[in-house]
């Protein structure tokens, strides 16, 4: 808890590396995630560091790694299921890896280019046979269009003989020559108007669109074609047809002279596909083997490599020595780790066969340490919401152990339904049974894995709400009459209060709690299920639920600024305790909080039967700064004293607020000239240097070395400017006063959003649910069937997610600006340790792995 508390205790250290064991030793830390190692070498270029070529090398069989991965995924090849976590491979292994993926690289471009030529060839011997049956019948059907269509008077015999051949026509005299083959469909249109604008009507165009879909080599994709005759007259024109075909693109292919010619060419294609099929699946048999093989070793090569990467981009990040045998580096690591990382150094230095062992040095500094915070399953999702505002300086109190319960409480205030929070409940708890299901875990749908990661935050905000549901008695807009309720109507009959008669002249009665009898005390858990059947039941709501938003608000304020005061105390500024502290919950508590005390206070003292003569609070806090307490009936006696008392507190309380602290720091810095304050409350003598020098490291080992909240004597040293410190101080303490009336303000969200959560619920179950059960016919059962389906998905879409969603972001908000402005900073830097399993990989964000 003290970790969660205020994070883990932080120190520099030094590595001292043989060269011989480095690799190993380093490995060993990338394998616990232990340290964050610094860059000692800021100022040389990145491609001139030592290590650049094995990193050259490790970016090199990524590149082949990334063109496996990705010739398996298009086989459809599923990689090995399970945890594999292999070791990086030793600098001798590399070769053996880089050959072994460079031979893979090659067989399978060999084989894929292969199998590319064989369904090329098939696609081109496809369509020649297309082409031929498809173009057996254009001059048949050229006598059969229209008469309105364009007739070409060079070829009138074409009309007269529709069966005439090549040849039957050379034999006639004429120049005639032929172009067939396949374009695409889109392009039809445009290339029938180039050829009639280019050969000027010497060519006769036929084509008709192939019935089956053909893949396109190019983009995989599969498309529709159109198989062309052009009949051409002249050379001069047919070169012209050529490069129009040519700039189409067409698939060009020779047209037999005669009909038995036709007739051994498709028989010839016909053997050569079958040949084609019997290659091809051959092929395709051996490029899956060689990818089945490849894929059980391919995810152990991504992690070896990526290991490897980065254990060479940490070694450029050391020095080394005057010997130059030594690497040197410097980490950040946490104090009770510092055993764990000797012995990872013992461990790294026995595998590489090491003669001297490397070893670990604590070095003293004024550097700020990051932020290192342990969590758990549990904690992570609060943890991230904390630093979702700013991650922690170091050693500061961190919100997120008090987030765990009053960021889930706050969410159902604002969300309080009984049948919601079980839902809600329900679906976290599905989560959190299968939260180790692999289907669940790895996924790429980001909304998804957004659920999945805050399943324990969803789960408690469903906890909480089913809490609140019973506290406001809502189960789906609809009371629980649990133990019964506390009003009796029977009562106004038996003290003559109400006759026969008011039931039917009336459409309204009110009971009165001080008949005897009416009122017998209040439900025992939460409000009483009559208020349901009131008309002034949302004017009862509503002023409990204002009242409870601003007890709320400020009890959660308070708690804030009093968590500063571990701040103060654990970074030795015990000034701050009577010159911020103090102030700031002074001005709280005499305004808001004594408005918190005149709330329950009438609550505790009015009853029913005086209930009407209780005054306004409202007016009473108003008359509080106009010093107008005479104008009203007073609450208590001796109230118009005590509110005076309370504001002048709450005001002297801002000067001290504004220049306590200045003021302070001024006197320190300048009228003690001859005492050593090295400490913001010690008054010591320092004679020595060397005992100044280990007071700073013992303060450093406790952590009050903070940038900005410590007092150290390096702080001590530098000029002191007291229009700074008086212009920082004023613009908190504008901010703070202000804060305080808006923040208090702002918690009426928890009223609003409530309120308007039970509206909806109540609308929805008027206008869908009650729709049908008041169908009283043999169909009634029936139309229920789907109302309640419609009524189901309304409730998930705008009560659960919408008003979900907009609930959890208020919550946000009034943790960030409402309760951790008063105690946290959030200007810390986060503690990143060199650890191989949160390393990124570009495969994983590529959707390889």
């Amino acid at each position: 808890m003290s970790s969660l508390l205020r994070g883990e205790e932080m120190c520099l250290a030094q590595l001292f590396l043989q060269s011989g064991s480095a690799y190993d030793c380093i490995s060993e830390l990338g394998e616990l995630g232990l340290v964050e190692f610094r860059d000692l070498n800021p100022s040389v270029n990145a491609f001139q560091r030592k290590h650049v070529n094995e990193i050259k090398k490790c970016e090199e069989m990524e590149r082949i790694l990334g063109y496996l991965l990705r010739e398996v995924k298009r086989a459809d090849i599923s990689l090995p299921e399970g945890d594999v976590n292999p070791v990086a491979p030793l600098p001798k292994h590399v070769m053996a890896i880089m050959e072994q993926l460079q031979r893979l690289e090659v067989e399978l471009g060999e084989v894929t280019r292969n199998k590319e030529k064989l369904q090329r060839n098939l696609l081109e011997l496809t369509e020649y046979t297309h082409m031929l049956r498809v173009s057996r019948n254009f001059v048949q059907k050229s006598s059969e269009r229209e008469p309105l269509q364009v007739q070409y008077e060079e070829f009138p015999f074409l009309e007269k003989d529709t069966m005439m051949d090549y040849s039957s026509m050379q034999r006639l005299g004429a120049r005639l020559g032929f172009i067939s083959g396949l374009v695409k469909r889109t392009k039809i249109g445009a290339f029938e108007r180039m050829l009639w604008r280019v050969c000027k009507g010497y060519t006769i165009l036929s084509y008709a669109e192939v019935e089956e879909y053909l893949e396109d080599p190019d983009t995989g994709e599969q498309t529709k074609s159109v198989v062309f005759l052009i009949s051409y007259w002249g050379d001069q024109i047919g070169q012209k047809v050529k490069k129009i075909c040519d700039c189409y693109h067409c698939h060009v292919y020779p047209y037999p002279s005669s009909n038995e010619e036709r007739n051994d060419v498709v028989e010839g294609l016909r053997t050569r596909i079958q040949d084609l099929h019997t290659v091809l699946h051959r092929t395709e048999d051996y490029l899956k083997q060689v990818l089945i093989k490849a894929s059980e070793s391919v995810y152990t090569w991504v992690l070896q490599v990526k290991k490897m990467k980065a254990i060479y981009y940490i070694l450029n990040l050391c020095s080394f020595d005057v010997t130059n045998k030594c690497l040197i580096a410097e980490v950040w690591c946490p104090v009770d780790d510092i055993p764990t990382l000797r012995r990872a150094l013992e461990e790294g230095s026995r595998k590489s066969g090491a003669t001297v062992p490397s070893f670990v040095n604590r070095i003293p500094t004024n550097d700020t340490p990051p932020t290192l915070i342990k969590t758990n399953k549990l904690t992570s999702g609060f943890q991230n919401i904390v630093d979702a505002y700013g991650v922690g300086n170091y050693r500061e109190v961190n919100p997120a152990p008090f987030t765990i319960i009053t960021f889930p409480f706050l969410f159902a205030v604002m969300f309080g339904d009984l049948g919601h929070g079980i839902i809600m409940a329900l679906f976290a708890l599905w989560m959190v049974l299968y939260e180790n299901n692999r289907k669940l875990k790895n996924t790429r749908n980001e909304i998804w894995n957004t659920f999945f990661e805050g399943r324990y935050i969803i789960l408690l905000m469903g906890l909480f709400s089913i809490y609140t549901g019973l506290i406001y008695n809502d189960c789906f807009s609809k009371s629980l009459n649990i133990f019964g309720s506390g009003w009796n109507v029977s009562a106004m009959f038996r003290a003559e209060v109400w006759k026969n008669g008011d039931i039917s002249g009336n459409r309204f009665l009110t009971l009165d709690p001080n008949v005897t009898g009416v009122f017998n005390g209040p439900y025992p858990l939460g409000i009483d299920p009559i208020w349901n059947l009131a008309t002034n039941r949302l004017t009862f709501l509503n002023s409990y639920k204002m009242k409870m938003s601003v007890i709320l608000g400020v009890i959660h304020m308070s708690f804030g600024v009093i968590l500063s005061t571990y701040n103060h105390l654990h970074f030795r500024k015990k000034h701050n305790l009577y010159l911020v502290f103090l102030p700031e919950l002074l001005f709280l508590l005499c305004l808001f909080g004594y408005l918190v005390f005149m709330i329950i206070y009438k609550w505790l003292v009015f009853t029913a039967k005086d209930s009407r003569h209780a005054p306004s609070i409202l007016i009473h806090f108003i008359n509080m700064f106009l010093m107008q307490g005479d104008a009203v009936q007073p609450l208590y006696p001796g109230q118009t004293g005590l509110q005076v008392f309370l504001v002048v507190i709450a005001v002297l309380a801002v000067p001290v607020l504004l220049l306590g602290k200045p003021v302070y720091l001024y006197w320190l810095r300048n009228g003690s000239h001859r005492l050593g304050m090295y400490r913001g409350y010690e008054r010591v003598r320092r004679n020595s240097e060397e005992e100044l020098y280990l007071m700073r490291a013992h303060d450093m080992e406790e952590g009050s070395s903070h940038s900005d909240l410590s007092t150290s004597g390096e702080r001590q040293k530098e000029e002191f400017d007291f229009a700074d410190e008086l212009l920082h101080q004023a613009i908190h303490t504008i901010e703070y006063c202000l804060g305080c009336v808006s923040n208090t303000a702002s918690y009426l969200r928890l009223w609003a959003l409530s309120l308007a959560h039970a509206q909806l619920s109540e609308v929805l179950w008027a206008m869908v649910m009650r729709v049908g059960l008041r169908m009283d016919t043999r169909l009634g059962v029936l139309f229920l069937v789907p109302v309640f389906g419609l009524f189901a998905v309304l409730t998930v879409t705008i009560l659960l997610v919408m008003e979900g969603l907009s609930a959890f972001l208020h919550a946000l908000r009034l943790h960030w600006v409402e309760f951790q402005n008063k105690f946290y900073s959030g200007t810390g830097v986060k503690f990143c340790p060199f650890s191989f399993s949160l390393l990124p990989s570009s495969f994983e964000q590529h959707g390889l792995l």
